[in-house]
């Protein structure tokens, strides 16, 4: 797939919460292809301590409008430095980068997404890809706490979601692989995106049950194109950069032990 390097006008930011930022993105002509679980990797301007880019999820594609949006956790100087950013102004960007989620394998397919914290975000653009071709996606969604679920309507519009926080404020209380709906219900196969210990429970309840699984990881990327070998990850065919030939795996490949 093409990878572009563009200069993006940002259309509108909003916060979604204190620790989150939202930009919606645009180009004066057709944005290109991108699938979901790919990644952009996002020059920070205005920060003398980031010398590398950002890799950031491709949170949701809208072509009716030529948006693409980026959900951003503020987490250190080069995230809270792009929390600033203004519409109007301009984002350059490396994308579509990384190898996305499964596409569609038969209609009517039962697919779980489960996702926690920031890691929701590449589900949103997959699960709307999933239900557009035939496939029955489900949304399962672990926070702390109900302030820290982020675009729950926007999956709900979507698919059916269920939630877990760890307070019991919202949804279930405990994690997401102690919700009452993997009790209840059977997948043909699973997505996840998250912190990775979230990750390998989900993978150890996938193996368990013997339902296909493919996990994205979050590995550091500072290039991108796997040259600066950041972001290197141990599976059964040996090391591998995440970027170029993840970040989405199936646990298959990885050397977890679950």
């Amino acid at each position: 797939m093409k990878k572009y390097v563009k200069d993006l006008t940002i259309r509108e930011v909003s916060f979604p919460h204190e620790l989150y930022v939202l930009l919606k993105l645009t180009d004066t002509e057709p944005l290109p292809e991108m699938f979901p679980g790919q990644f952009v990797e996002v020059k920070v301007e205005g920060s003398p301590k980031t010398f590398l880019r950002r890799p950031i999820s491709i949170n949701y594609v809208d072509r009716e409008r030529n948006e693409l949006w980026l959900l951003i956790k503020k987490v250190g100087e080069g995230t809270h430095q792009l929390a600033e950013l203004k519409a109007g102004g301009t984002l350059n960007i490396v994308f579509p980068l990384g190898n996305g989620f499964s596409p569609v394998q038969k209609k009517g397919e039962k697919v779980l997404l489960a996702g926690g914290g920031v890691g929701v975000a590449p589900l949103l653009d997959y699960g709307k890809y999933l239900k557009a071709n035939g496939a029955e996606p489900v949304f399962l969604l672990g926070a702390r706490s109900k302030s820290d679920l982020l675009e729950q309507e926007l999956f709900k519009a979507i698919a059916p979601v269920y939630v877990t926080t760890e307070d019991g404020s919202e949804g279930e209380k405990g994690f997401v692989t102690q919700h009452t709906l993997l009790k209840n219900e059977r997948f043909d196969r699973i997505s996840v995106c998250g912190p990775k210990p979230m990750m390998v429970s989900v993978a150890k309840y996938a193996k368990a049950t013997g339902t296909p699984c493919e996990v994205s990881l979050e590995n550091m990327m500072a290039c991108g194109l796997g040259a600066c070998l950041c972001c290197v990850e141990k599976t059964v065919k040996g090391n591998v950069c995440v970027c170029k030939e993840g970040p989405v795996f199936n646990i298959n490949d990885l050397t977890w032990e679950v």
